[in-house]
């Protein structure tokens, strides 16, 4: 099958469109063709080696961790899915590849495709729309009249996670350019701050929630915008040793992280805020939901541009240029 894949890790790898063999099922599986995938910062880092402390991949590596498509076989014992239906995924991590004609997933990472949408809008969801309800829902359970502060929402993540926070009732406010204002409002931020010309932490303070999708100094700065039992949520900053406990990594690796995530540590106890480095799970049942919210147009897909599979390696310079608006999707079946 003809897939985009990388032969070894690096900033300077460059995506190769070639044959590989097509992946075999297991019995919980179902095998899907790919109609449309869509690409995520996640996938350059895997492509840098930055996550490999956390997990290694074998080459060559096929990149990719949303899709949607069709199923076209069922495991032995996988009993949710039949052939033809129409379904979106986020694969599990230690089976990504969605840059690729075909691909086996445990049918607990599957959801039926929203009815409303084609494959290029489905295969814009499964990480963010995983990632930021794990973040709101899960993590720091937004409700009602919480003031929630969403970085970059104008982003991939921030397009769905401004919409998800105001269906679930939140103020919220958010970082962007001035020229991507119009778009956010659109989105129902409340509150739009121009990155460019103001410093967040002068104009916000007390706040419930903090979505950090940056990282670096502005994850910093966030501890001491949130009241005294506000949630500090981030999938940009340093994880510590409660992601250990999360991923269920051994000792040596939960040492490890427990050293690196000391400084958030220590500002989240002095600040009095709770803090949680995010590593998005699958969830079938979740995207379902999601699905749920888009059909009832609570939530709408925002989609930058579309490559082919053949520009695979295009499609990724783009989104990592950070001038992407939402989400850049790869035609795998056009």
């Amino acid at each position: 099958m003809r897939a985009a894949y990388i032969r070894q890790y690096g900033s300077k790898a460059k995506l190769t469109i070639g044959d590989v063999p097509e992946p075999a099922m297991g019995d919980r599986d179902v095998l899907i063709r790919i109609h449309s995938a869509s690409l995520n910062p996640i996938d350059f880092k895997i492509r840098n080696g930055s996550l490999r402390f956390i997990r290694r991949y074998s080459f060559p590596l096929v990149l990719g961790h949303d899709l949607a498509g069709i199923v076209t076989a069922v495991g032995s014992n996988a009993t949710r899915f039949r052939t033809g239906d129409e379904v979106f995924s986020r694969p599990r991590s230690g089976r990504i590849g969605t840059l690729a004609e075909f691909i086996a997933v445990d049918e607990a990472d599957v959801a039926p495709m929203p009815k409303s949408l084609d494959f290029d809008a489905a295969a814009s969801l499964p990480l963010v729309g995983l990632t930021s309800w794990q973040a709101l829902v899960d993590t720091a359970k937004v409700g009602p009249g919480d003031r929630v502060f969403i970085q970059a929402g104008s982003g991939g993540i921030g397009t769905f996670a401004i919409q998800l926070a105001k269906h679930l009732g939140a103020h919220v406010s958010t970082t962007t350019s001035e020229k991507n204002f119009e778009l956010v409002r659109s989105l129902g931020a409340d509150a739009l701050i121009d990155y460019r010309k103001v410093d967040f932490k002068d104009v916000l303070k007390d706040l419930d929630v903090v979505f950090d999708t940056v990282g670096g100094d502005a994850l910093y700065q966030s501890f001491h915008i949130l009241k005294p039992g506000g949630w500090l949520v981030s999938i940009a900053g340093e994880p510590n040793a409660d992601t250990a406990r999360d991923l269920g990594l051994g000792w040596f690796k939960s040492l490890v992280l427990a050293l690196v995530g000391r400084k958030v540590d220590r500002l989240a106890r002095s600040s009095g805020v709770k803090y949680r480095f995010l590593f998005m799970k699958p969830r079938g049942d979740q995207l379902a939901e999601i699905g749920s919210l888009v059909d009832r147009g609570k939530i709408r897909p925002v989609i930058d541009r579309c490559f082919s599979l053949a520009q695979a390696q295009e499609a990724m310079e783009y989104l990592e240029s950070g001038r992407a608006r939402g989400k850049v999707i790869v035609r795998v079946r056009s």
